[in-house]
């Protein structure tokens, strides 16, 4: 017992060093602002910003990153249709079986199939991305700090390194990556996708939608969630108000 406290305390030791290290790789920064409709009691998703941050996914991030918690059925909440979430799904291929010859097959992908991850497995991801792992991006808006302010800053944040920073090789420079230095290159740049909306494919545009999209993502019942919540809250009101008045109809003769 006493070695397993030992261990158990060393353990915890380690990864407070671990913690203060990261905290100590680099200094916080401000992260950029904006302002995002889905946020606040009564916000809703924009839709439009989040169907162009799909096709921004999948023409720019999807090469290195999965979404595998996505399943392509829930667009239909983002105003896909029935017909274009079936078609979308085609688009991509999955393993499937056995059949009856007890032999795996493949298959164009369904409504009910998730988003396919990039690479078979975590050493396939490495080595094709110089040995980082690029990671799901599911849960990303909601596993940072700053939410979606990170992500967005950090989409933006790409830039060359200040006179006397010294960047470690195959580093990219980016002003809201904790310690400035990342292996992810920028992976946006003007123009990068065409939006069958007329939209100006900026960087910055491009950003925020990718965001919204990846908000959704991580939260996409969040609007049933705010609704929910006004009915208990009206709920609790009334029930306040019937309890009140019952009570001073009760001991209205108690002097």
């Amino acid at each position: 017992m006493l070695k397993l406290i030992k261990s158990l305390g060393a353990a915890a030791l380690f990864s407070v060093a671990i913690v203060s290290g990261a905290s100590a790789a680099g200094s916080a920064v401000e992260l950029k602002s904006a302002t995002w409709q889905h946020t606040g009691l009564f916000g809703t998703y924009d839709r439009a910003a989040a169907q162009r941050g799909l096709q921004v996914y999948r023409e720019v991030c999807a090469g290195c990153h999965g979404l595998n918690q996505v399943a392509f059925r829930t667009l239909a909440d983002l105003g896909f249709t029935e017909d274009e979430v079936k078609a979308l799904a085609k688009e991509y291929t999955f393993e499937d079986g056995p059949n009856d010859d007890g032999d795996m097959f493949e298959r164009p992908g369904k409504p009910f199939d998730k988003f396919p991850d990039p690479f078979p497995n975590e050493k396939a991801a490495r080595a094709s991305n110089g040995g980082a792992y690029p990671v799901d991006l599911s849960l990303i808006v909601k596993a940072r700090p700053g939410f979606e302010n990170y992500l967005y800053s950090l989409m933006v944040g790409y830039t060359d390194a200040p006179e006397g920073f010294e960047m470690n090789e195959g580093m990219n420079y980016n002003a809201y990556f904790p310690g400035h230095q990342i292996a992810m290159p920028a992976p946006l740049s003007e123009d990068a996708v065409e939006y069958a909306d007329g939209t100006p494919a900026t960087v910055d545009q491009m950003a925020k939608d990718v965001t919204v999209f990846l908000a959704w993502a991580a939260e996409p019942k969040l609007e049933d969630r705010k609704h929910m919540g006004l009915r208990v809250i009206l709920f609790l009101l009334l029930m306040t108000g019937i309890f009140y008045a019952a009570k001073r109809k009760i001991w209205s003769d108690v002097h």
